[in-house]
């Protein structure tokens, strides 16, 4: 692929015509989508590409449209998704870099399909997540947190590189109590760790999960089932980490054993403790930051994956002062820093 650039239009020729149709999408489709989040204009004439607007944006084109086409020539899908995974690291990386969402080291393989991250947080989380020991993910909903350390965690079970999967919550949601559900302790439990069940099935078969669950090698459990345990040759997952208190934290890290990796994710701003309770989340950050070996991803809005209106969502949520906003309900609240 050749780049020559003109100031300021941006030209770009592409050698493989076969690639086209899918990088341009149908009715060019792709190329509207750039044009329209990055505010530039963009001409196809066959292989070739004119791409003009302000110079920030026209580099940040440049980057997706590149990344993508590098993608295809991977042998990999581009569907809107990808789109906009491009457009974010176009927006986000320095032109000319060379930084790509989609290298060998970044892709994740499971039994379904290769997962890819979709913005350069993602990319930096998963780099962390094969190289650290224990990896706090942090930041608001949909920016695949959970749905990422779960992948690397079945990598590697498929690798052979661990025995088996932990996947773990604390039992305390959205306001309401355990206590006052219908069944037995595992009915109760269940509903609360179904979005490890979900990014499971994401990713392995069926008949593969129940397979593995039935013989320890997949474990779903409520955090207070993992007291007194030492977790060897194994991927542990704590999700919604910010509904723990500070000693349920320290219980649930001091587990790590030999060969063993740990990813725990939460939100800070949707803590469901009773008020006046210091999330073992907020109390682990503080004092773990400088402990050498242990990474962290702070993922924000621009990082949300989901529906493109969640961004937003979240983006008017943080945007209002504290005062503003709506009492949670009793017994329920923030917990003071």
């Amino acid at each position: 692929m050749t780049v020559v650039q003109v100031d300021p239009p941006i030209h770009l020729e592409f050698p493989n015509n076969a690639l086209l149709p899918l990088l341009y999408g149908e009715r060019d489709a792709h190329l509207r989508r750039v044009e329209q989040s990055l505010g530039v204009s963009i001409v196809s004439r066959g292989n070739h590409l004119v791409i003009t607007g302000e110079p920030s944006a026209t580099g940040a084109a440049r980057t997706a449209i590149e990344a993508l086409y590098q993608r295809l020539e991977k042998g990999m899908a581009v569907e809107a998704g990808e789109v906009d995974a491009a457009i974010r690291l176009g927006i986000e990386a320095a032109p000319g870099s060379g930084q790509s969402l989609w290298s060998d080291e970044l892709t994740i393989r499971t039994r379904k399909r290769p997962i890819t991250p979709r913005s350069p947080t993602q990319a930096a989380y998963i780099r962390a997540l094969r190289t650290h020991s224990l990896v706090f993910g942090l930041g608001p909903a949909g920016t695949g947190k959970t749905y990422l350390a779960v992948a690397c965690a079945v990598d590697r079970l498929i690798a052979g590189e661990v025995d088996r999967i932990i996947l773990s919550r604390p039992a305390v949601e959205a306001g309401e109590r355990l206590g006052f559900l219908p069944g037995d302790l595992r009915e109760k439990v269940d509903p609360c760790l179904r979005p490890l069940y979900d990014a499971l099935h994401d990713m392995l078969p069926a008949d593969q999960i129940a397979k593995r669950m039935a013989s320890g090698e997949i474990e779903v459990a409520p955090l207070a089932f993992m007291r007194g345990r030492t977790l060897a040759d194994a991927f542990v997952i704590l999700d919604e980490a910010q509904n723990t208190t500070p000693s349920q934290m320290k219980m649930f890290l001091t587990r790590l054993g030999a060969n063993a990796r740990m990813a725990v994710t939460g939100d800070l701003s949707q803590i469901d403790l009773p008020a006046g309770t210091l999330s073992g989340l907020t109390d682990a950050i503080e004092t773990l930051s400088e402990v050498e070996g242990i990474g962290f991803a702070r993922f924000t809005d621009v990082d949300v994956v989901r529906h493109p209106l969640v961004a937003r969502i979240v983006r008017a949520y943080d945007a209002r002062p504290p005062e503003a906003r709506p009492p949670r309900p009793a017994g329920f609240g923030r917990p003071p820093r």
